[in-house]
């Protein structure tokens, strides 16, 4: 069975909708500044790709206000968008036939936050009843579920930036099984002193106070990367499926995936991202000459960043295909990520043009890479998206275009 997408739900720092996010990806308009959402003067970062213009009360029952955290009204309207993008019923779909796989890193950490200082400085009797699931880690999962009233398979993975491509994977092996749809993908916000100093603590963020200087992957400067808020929710459907109810539009296929660990440290072998990479091309019958453009995690980290640019390398030779990273616009979203980059490599095989990696201007000469700083258009009818997590997880989707 083939797994097609036939709805996008996008909630991005520089873009709400669909239409909106690609119009500014491709114009190079970025989404990073200084931290809004909470005080960040006393910590070493700063900069964030923070989601604005949102207005929650616009998108989500008042009913669902009081048990929902900023990330998951977020993923909720993607999810509400992806739907409606797709023209999908659910409720003309078997009782059991839509499944909801989605990534996530730590939850809802703002909510969390909240009602843990509720908790130590006013007491028990504060705490609101819905802490004992709005935070938790599966709860985007399970609200769109509900919403919705889906009934199919259902889960949650918890694969830090790698997650959003190993949810769409998921996804395509509940079609592979025989149910006609899943909704997939990430949605993450994590912009709060709780989700705050955990990636301090990792030593990879930026501490450059400048937004166009902050994040520069591949590049000479690269110093670390910049959060970010948001995501992409993907509707999933077998192909036969989504033509027998007259889908209006397939933006391509999910034709290959795969997902691997890199080895323990001082092992000596090599990081599992070419690995994951290889696995993902077999998968989907192609080689890498079949690659038009591929999509990087962009660590913006100097070894990761080499590491990446190696792997790249070795498998499509110097300069062999087009590498962006519009991410550049977003910051990394954590369990968002990587469905974003799915989400805009499907816009970028749709519309035949390759966005831009912004606020760089070459990659550093070691890394003999074709980094696309510029919107560049081009007959692209296969895109590689790669992904890397904490932990060392890798993940890499091979989507292709069907017309």
């Amino acid at each position: 069975m083939t797994a097609v997408v036939t709805g996008l739900g996008i909630t991005a720092p520089n873009g709400l909708g669909t239409e909106e996010f690609w119009k500014a990806t491709l114009a190079g308009e970025s989404g990073l500044g200084p931290v809004t959402r909470f005080d960040a003067a006393q910590y070493p970062s700063r900069i964030a790709g923070e989601v604005t213009g949102y207005v929650a009360e616009e998108h989500i029952p008042s009913r669902l206000m009081p048990q929902t955290d900023h990330m998951t009204r977020l993923a909720l309207t993607a999810a509400d968008w992806a739907l409606k993008d797709a023209g999908i019923d659910t409720d003309e779909l078997p009782e059991y036939g839509i499944g909801v796989v989605t990534a996530a890193s730590g939850g809802a950490v703002e909510f969390g936050q909240r009602e843990l200082q509720n908790l130590w400085s006013k007491g028990k009797e504060y705490v609101s009843a819905y802490q004992s699931f709005a935070w938790f880690y599966a709860v985007n999962t399970g609200q769109i579920s509900i919403r919705h009233k889906l009934r199919g398979p259902s889960g949650v993975l918890l694969t830090e930036q790698a997650g959003g491509i190993d949810a769409i994977g998921h996804a395509r092996r509940h079609i592979r099984k025989g149910f006609p749809a899943v909704i997939a993908g990430g949605v993450d916000a994590a912009i709060c002193p709780w989700g705050w100093v955990p990636q301090i603590a990792s030593g990879l963020m930026s501490t450059v106070d400048d937004p166009t200087r902050a994040y520069l992957p591949f590049a000479a400067e690269a110093g670390g990367y910049v959060p970010g808020e948001g995501g992409a929710i993907l509707l999933v459907e077998e192909a036969g499926s989504a033509a027998a109810r007259g889908a209006g539009h397939v933006y391509g296929e999910i034709a290959g995936y795969a997902a691997t660990l890199d080895p323990a440290p001082g092992t000596g072998r090599p990081p599992g991202l070419r690995r994951a990479a290889e696995n993902a091309l077999a998968d989907a019958g192609i080689t890498p000459g079949d690659i038009d453009v591929v999509f990087a995690d962009a660590a913006g980290v100097p070894d990761l960043d080499r590491a990446e640019a190696q792997a790249l390398t070795e498998l499509f030779g110097p300069a062999g295909v087009p590498v962006t990273a519009p991410k550049t616009m977003t910051g990394r979203l954590l369990a968002g990520g990587a469905a974003l980059d799915a989400a805009t490599a499907l816009l970028a095989l749709r519309d035949g043009v390759v966005p831009p990696t912004v606020h760089v201007t070459a990659p550093a000469p070691e890394h003999t890479i074709d980094l696309v700083t510029e919107a560049r258009e081009a007959d692209l009818r296969t895109a590689l998206v790669l992904a890397r997590g904490h932990g060392g997880f890798n993940a890499a989707l091979v989507v292709r275009r069907t017309a």
